[in-house]
C-alpha cells in the first residue's frame, strides 16, 4: 500500500509541478477543472452508487455550471457563488455535523445533489481567484489545509484521546486538532516573517488588520478545513464505503485529498477580498 501511494503521489507531482511552475495559469485552471469534475463524478457516486451513468451526467452538469459562469464573465454571480458556499459551511454544515450518523441519506439525497452543484464549482473559483492573487499566494494558503492534517495526524497519534468525532470519524482527537492549530499559527506567522507580506494571505491579514485578526483568520481557516475532512467522511458513512472512489491508486479518491479544500478555499478566497 506504501509503494503504491509513493507512486501515485509521484506521478501527481510530475504532473502538477510543471503546471504550476512552467506554464500559464490558464493550465492550472484545466487542472483544478478537471480536479473538481472528478470529484463531482465521485461525489455523485457516493449519493448513489448504482447510477453509474448519472454520476457521469452529474460531472459533466457541474463543469457546465463554471463553465457557464465564466461565459456570463459576471463577477457578482460567481461572488454570489462563494457567498453561498460559505454561508453553507458556517450555518448549516455545524448543524449536520452534530447529528452525526443519525443523518439519512436517502431523505436528504436531493439537498446533496444540490448542494454539489455549489461546493464543487465555489471551490474552483475560489482556486483561480487565489491564484490570480499570485501563485505564493495559493500554495500558501493550500499548505494552510495540509499542515493542519499534518498537525492534526502526528498530535493525535502521540497524545491524542478525547475523539473529535467518535461516530463519524473515530481516528480525529480533540488533542489532534488542537495540535494541528498550534502548527498552524507556527507556519502563519513563518510566512509573515520570510515571505512579503502582500504574497500571502497571512501576511496581508497581519498588516492590514493585525495579529489579533490574522490569528483568528487562522483559526477559522483551521477549524473548517477540519469540517471539510468530517463532511467528507459522514458522507462516506453514510454512503457505507471506505473511500469516495479509487481514482488514486493507494490514496482513495479525489475527493478524498481535497475534502479539506472545499470549504477552506471558498472562505479563504472571501477573507483575501477584504484586504
Amino acid at each position: 500500500m506504501l509503494k503504491t501511494r509513493v507512486i501515485t503521489a509521484i506521478v501527481l507531482l510530475a504532473v502538477l509541478l510543471p503546471i504550476l511552475f512552467l506554464l500559464p495559469p490558464i493550465y492550472i485552471g484545466v487542472f483544478f477543472l478537471l480536479a473538481v469534475s472528478a470529484a463531482a463524478w465521485e461525489w455523485s457516486r457516493l449519493l448513489n452508487p448504482q447510477a453509474g451513468r448519472a454520476a457521469w451526467l452529474y460531472a459533466v452538469f457541474c463543469l457546465a455550471i463554471i463553465l457557464f459562469l465564466l461565459a456570463m464573465q459576471n463577477v457578482a454571480w460567481q461572488f454570489a457563488l462563494l457567498l453561498l458556499a460559505v454561508i453553507f459551511w458556517f450555518f448549516l454544515a455545524p448543524f449536520i455535523l452534530a447529528k452525526g450518523m443519525s443523518v439519512s441519506l436517502q431523505k436528504l439525497r436531493p439537498f446533496y445533489i444540490v448542494l454539489g452543484f455549489i461546493l464543487l464549482p465555489a471551490t474552483w473559483f475560489a482556486l483561480v481567484y487565489l491564484r490570480e492573487l499570485g501563485l505564493v499566494f495559493l500554495l500558501s494558503t493550500m499548505a494552510l489545509v495540509w499542515v493542519a492534517d499534518i498537525g492534526a495526524y502526528f498530535v493525535g497519534k502521540a497524545i491524542g484521546k478525547r475523539k473529535l468525532a467518535a461516530q463519524i470519524s473515530p481516528g480525529k482527537s480533540i488533542e489532534g486538532a488542537i495540535g494541528g492549530l498550534l502548527l498552524c499559527y507556527g507556519y502563519a506567522l513563518l510566512c509573515v516573517f520570510y515571505l512579503p507580506f502582500e504574497s500571502t494571505i497571512f501576511g496581508a491579514w497581519a498588516i492590514r488588520f493585525g495579529w489579533v485578526p490574522m490569528f483568528v483568520m487562522v483559526t477559522v481557516l483551521t477549524a473548517f478545513s477540519i469540517f471539510g475532512d468530517l463532511f467528507e467522511s459522514q458522507l462516506k458513512r453514510m454512503a457505507g464505503v471506505k473511500d469516495s472512489s479509487h481514482l488514486l491508486p493507494g490514496h482513495g479518491g479525489v475527493l478524498d485529498r481535497v475534502d479539506a479544500l472545499i470549504p477552506t478555499m471558498p472562505i479563504a478566497a472571501l477573507l483575501a477580498g477584504l484586504v
